[in-house]
């Protein structure tokens, strides 16, 4: 079996009782909101990578962040590839929020979340950031991306 690991980024912003999410609109994860985020760029470190993304994916320009959460994701038909995403939030920005050609921004109150327009694994996860926890993850994706595996631990810090 071949193996790969790839490093991405996700960032959640929250401002009082709201999060911003995004519906993608393209690629990987389209019709599905989520946090912004992506792949690191030859030389970035996850830091700089969720920044940038940030910014280019919703107008947000993150004056400080957090990491809060690690995760492993791997799909049943692409077994030995590893997904590594490393989980941001802030609630320091600047900037006005902007449809781009990837995401359409929108804040979300903690309790009207759209779980069944998100990723399978978010239900599971996004209570314990909502709480203020961190945690590291691994999750296995079945047939239309279900949870065939999880698990979730909570940490004390990065």
């Amino acid at each position: 079996m071949e193996f790969s690991r790839k490093q991405l980024t996700l960032c959640l912003v929250r401002k009082d009782d709201q999060v911003l999410l995004g519906m993608k609109k393209r690629g990987f994860g389209a019709g599905r909101w989520n946090g912004f985020g992506g792949k690191l760029e030859p030389g970035e470190t996850v830091e700089e990578a969720v920044a940038r993304e940030m910014q280019e994916e919703s107008g947000v320009k993150l004056l400080g962040m957090e990491k809060v959460g690690q995760f492993d994701f791997e799909f049943h038909d692409k077994l030995g590839h590893i997904l590594e995403v490393h989980l941001f939030t802030s609630s320091d920005f600047e900037g006005e929020l902007t449809e781009t050609e990837e995401m359409l921004p929108r804040w979300f109150d903690i309790n009207e979340i759209p779980f069944e327009e998100m990723w399978a694994d978010d239900r599971h996860w996004l209570p314990l950031f909502l709480e203020g926890k961190k945690f590291k993850g691994r999750f296995l994706f079945g047939e239309n991306d279900s949870v065939l595996e999880k698990e979730l631990i909570e940490i004390e810090s990065f």
